[in-house]
């Protein structure tokens, strides 16, 4: 296949996996408006004990006080398949993507390609983690989530295949990103959960509804504190270690106070306070909750914020307020290098 058919079947990869993601969201829709009025038992049916180093936590949340519907258990199933394989052409988009290239490259060369690994990602450990937390109380809100991010990136993100530039033609691309990637995705679904968190402790005695059926709050939780804490060494990696090396390969300087570096320091700081006060102040619950919620804005602030307010990062992805521009900077040959972190 040529460079150009590469380039096209990604755009088509992306345009049906859009659709399928909606698909997705309007069966996991028909699924809960069927429970609206579909009691949950009003006592805790989530076991929020850890058992072997693991969560348990019953089928779906709360379980309910009747046995689930026919048709919302089958648009559960639908929502579920659906959403897997919309992740199954996200993913071909990404790797047609880099295929399109020539030379050959990884699929992380500006943001709007960025912006399909991020979520890809997402999707990717929601399904991975479906069945070990239970997970589908989390479908509908992913999709959306997911759904809105890739019409924001073709709509307004997209840039056309071109080289990399220099400054971001070396391995520590893949190193770092994948790393960048992996935290992104695993912080995004603990902010998404402590959020959940929030709205259920506020209404704890629900008894019908989305919220009936959401996990106890201890079980959310405890969730939230799981995916952070695999997210906080992962994004440790990619800041603090080949951040670092990348950038003195490019520029001879392991840090150069540019704003990208400074809010991923940032972001880095808020959930090491997050683990830190968890392990030694007992912060648990609403605390917690919205100290993680700070972390993840500041989380996104670094990966939108900067690209698009920023006139001095030499982290500068292909946007539309810089289509079109070379971002200059003391790096080899005079590009930028664009990296997350």
């Amino acid at each position: 296949m040529s460079d150009a058919a590469w380039e096209t079947l990604s755009n088509q990869a992306v345009a049906v996996a859009g659709v399928v993601y909606f698909l997705a969201l309007l069966a996991y829709v028909v699924e809960w408006s069927g429970l609206r009025r579909v009691p949950a038992v009003s006592e805790s049916a989530v076991a929020g004990a850890s058992v072997g180093g693991s969560v348990a936590v019953a089928t779906g949340g709360p379980a309910p006080a009747t046995p689930l519907p026919q048709r919302s258990a089958m648009f559960e199933r639908l929502g579920l398949l659906l959403t897997a394989i919309a992740c199954g052409f996200h993913g071909v988009a990404l790797l047609a993507r880099g295929l399109a290239a020539d030379p050959n490259r990884v699929p992380w060369g500006n943001m709007y390609e960025f912006t399909l690994a991020g979520t890809f990602f997402v999707t990717l450990i929601f399904l991975v983690l479906y069945r070990r937390f239970q997970l589908s109380w989390l479908g509908p809100i992913v999709v959306s989530f997911v759904l809105a991010l890739l019409m924001v990136a073709v709509l307004w993100l997209y840039d056309p295949v071109a080289p990399l530039t220099e400054a971001l033609n070396s391995p520590w691309l893949v190193i770092h990103v994948v790393s960048a990637v992996l935290a992104t995705g695993a912080f995004t679904l603990g902010g998404f959960t402590s959020v959940l968190y929030l709205v259920k402790d506020r209404r704890p005695d629900a008894t019908t509804g989305y919220v009936a059926r959401l996990p106890q709050p201890a079980t959310l939780d405890q969730i939230s504190y799981r995916l952070h804490a695999f997210g906080f060494p992962v994004w440790t990696f990619a800041v603090l270690i080949t951040g670092p090396i990348w950038a003195h390969q490019a520029w001879s300087s392991y840090w150069n106070w540019d704003p990208k570096e400074v809010w991923a320091f940032i972001t880095w700081v808020v959930y090491a306070a997050y683990l830190h006060a968890r392990a030694t102040a007992g912060w648990k619950g609403r605390k917690a909750a919205w100290l993680a919620l700070v972390g993840v804005a500041t989380l996104w602030f670094n990966f939108i914020g900067v690209n698009y307010f920023s006139t001095t990062s030499q982290h500068s992805y292909a946007a539309p307020a810089v289509v079109g521009r070379v971002a200059l900077s003391d790096s080899p040959g005079g590009e930028s290098l664009t990296s997350q972190g």
